[in-house]
């Protein structure tokens, strides 16, 4: 898999929980280009070293973990250390990316190094693999043809507050499905949020755990919403809304 010149930039999606966390087989939710790939490369560049190395071991048993040559990128990576970490694709050696969960470069630092490649004529080559934001707008019953992912909401209660309100208005205004995370303790404050704040025929979608057995995938309107209570606490959660 090495080229000539530059090496390549694999973005390696991984599973959705960390390996031996559930029931879940990697084989279950992931091509067999994913282990092909793996088997073909040592330099690594991570969100976090443990659940990588858990990933790859869990993926390719056999493969030699005392080789693999990884560097961790998060939001306390310095930047200076960015051009370091894609030396091997500049000597010709092909590189596997990763996110600690899902697929690289989506809601993940490592979009930075993806930028970096494409600046220096690195080939990116992206894996298919399971993405939480898209399988929860496929189960939501949203509009797919208009969406916005806008990340985390504001931690201010008044920041948040505006949010939620700006992202109904932009639902309806451009007919655009609106989607969001929260940080998972918050999770169930979040949902008291939710009903309070919006109108009561806004539809709101909560997915929770796609790909686990715990799956919990539900669309209803926030009036109904009034009705049922969720255990959403410290579970990862993906939550997309729409005003009609």
């Amino acid at each position: 898999m090495k080229s000539s010149a530059f090496g390549k930039l694999y973005l390696i999606p991984c599973t959705l929980s960390n390996p031996g966390e559930t029931t879940v087989v990697p084989e279950d939710v992931l091509p067999q280009q994913i282990k092909r790939t793996i088997d073909c490369i040592d330099h690594y560049i991570v969100e976090n070293e443990k659940t990588a190395r858990k990933f790859i071991k869990s993926i390719h048993p056999e493969k030699k973990q005392p080789e693999l040559k990884i560097n961790v990128l998060n939001k306390h990576t310095e930047i200076s250390a960015h051009y370091d970490f894609i030396q091997p694709l500049l000597n010709g050696e092909n590189m596997g990316l990763m996110s600690e969960s899902g697929c690289p470069g989506i809601a993940d630092p490592g979009a930075v190094i993806v930028k970096l490649a494409h600046e220096k004529g690195i080939q990116v080559v992206p894996l298919v693999g399971p993405s939480s934001i898209l399988l929860a707008l496929m189960a939501s019953g949203m509009n797919g043809q208009s969406f916005a992912f806008n990340g985390y909401l504001p931690i201010d209660k008044q920041d948040k507050k505006q949010a939620l309100k700006m992202y109904e208005r932009l639902s309806l205004e451009k007919n655009q499905t609106q989607l969001f995370i929260e940080t998972p303790y918050r999770n169930t404050k979040l949902m008291e949020d939710l009903v309070q704040l919006l109108q009561p025929s806004t539809l709101l979608c909560v997915a929770c755990d796609i790909t686990l057995p715990t799956e919990y995938i539900k669309t209803k309107t926030i009036q109904e919403w009034k009705k049922e209570k969720a255990d959403l606490h410290n579970r990862p959660c993906i939550f997309i809304l729409h005003k009609i």
